[in-house]
């Protein structure tokens, strides 16, 4: 059972959206029944999404919102390092790239 369907919502008057309290869309579905959900940090940065379809990702942030690690429900990850002015300083994935910036 889906949100729109627990919530009865009428989907002639277009997809159901759901947002928090700061004005992020967590949710969506349409009248097919397909939707997604999402969660966000406190700074805003999307940590979490999840479709119908099985399909999902998990992204973290270092405390300069930096993306400092993805996974998906695929099974490829990719994480990196910054310094402390936002410059990428190391990236390794999955798939066994791995960049090392010295400059």
């Amino acid at each position: 059972m889906t949100i729109g369907q627990i919530l009865n919502h009428d989907f002639t008057k277009g997809s159901l959206k759901l947002y928090d309290v700061n004005g992020k869309q967590t949710y969506c579905e349409t009248s097919t029944g397909w939707w997604y959900k999402r969660e966000y940090n406190t700074n805003g940065n999307q940590t979490y999404c999840e479709y119908s379809t099985g399909y999902w990702e998990k992204q973290e942030y270092d405390t300069n919102g930096n993306q400092t690690y993805r996974e998906t429900s695929r099974g490829y990850w990719h994480k990196h390092e910054f310094d402390v002015n936002g410059n990428e300083t190391y990236f390794e994935d999955s798939e066994g790239l791995i960049r090392h910036s010295i400059c």
